[in-house]
């Protein structure tokens, strides 16, 4: 739910009185379209549908670190990645960093990843970040942030704006096109010698992760996992 404390100070009045508006009236619950209680973001069977444990995340070609998903790529959780990714539903972004928070503390408590680590939200294309209003998948991060004490977020990865576009590719076309497409931002050189988990909305054949954590290596961090919302 939005507050007023949380309103960023450079936005505009039409912003304001958007998240304003928020706070008053219901709106469609990003998971499934139905009514939300008002200022919310998900109903109550959409957030109970969000509470799964992480699983271990294997495909047949291994990605060489272990990897987690926080469910599988159901109705739900497809239509809560559109509002974030293309509808530009900030509210829904924090809320996803709250579960995505929940699975990092899981896996802590299990001794599955250390104590704490940085995280590295996937690449993204610099000029789909700004057609969404940020990177949902850094915004996830950042959210995740707040409340995990010791842990911080370094958005190190990016991907060539001429690099084709993942859904139209198979398997084999998706690992050579990530191959070239993943670069490395100057900020990445923070990585060297700390422990890094890499994050994603959505994981798929592994092509993204595999050159995310080949990039990473590159500079000298230390891949510890994956963690991903959805396994498809």
């Amino acid at each position: 739910m939005t507050t007023l404390a949380a309103m960023p100070k450079n936005w505009g009045l039409g912003e304001l009185a958007a998240s304003l508006v928020e706070l008053i009236l219901p709106r469609p619950c990003a998971g499934c379209g139905e009514e939300t209680e008002a200022g919310g973001v998900l109903c109550v069977s959409c957030q109970e549908h969000l509470r799964h444990v992480p699983c271990r995340v294997e495909r047949p070609l291994p990605l060489g670190f272990p990897a987690w998903a926080l469910g599988p790529y159901s109705d739900t959780r497809r239509s809560v990645i559109i509002a974030m990714k293309e509808r530009g539903h900030q509210a829904v972004r924090k809320h996803v960093g709250a579960v995505l928070a929940a699975g990092i503390e899981y896996l802590r408590a299990r001794g599955d990843i250390p104590e704490t680590a940085v995280m590295v939200p996937a690449p993204t294309r610099m000029s789909s970040a700004r057609e969404r209003g940020g990177d949902p998948v850094t915004a996830m991060c950042e959210a995740a942030e707040e409340r995990l004490p010791g842990w911080s977020t370094v958005v190190a990865l990016a991907t060539a704006e001429s690099s084709a576009d993942q859904s139209d590719l198979t398997a084999g076309e998706r690992a050579d096109n990530m191959r070239a497409a993943v670069l490395l931002r100057p900020c990445a050189q923070q990585l060297r010698g700390r422990a890094v988990l890499l994050v994603d909305d959505v994981v798929t054949t592994g092509a993204t992760l595999r050159a995310s954590a080949a990039r990473v290596r590159a500079v000298g961090g230390d891949v510890i996992g994956a963690i991903v919302l959805a396994d498809a």
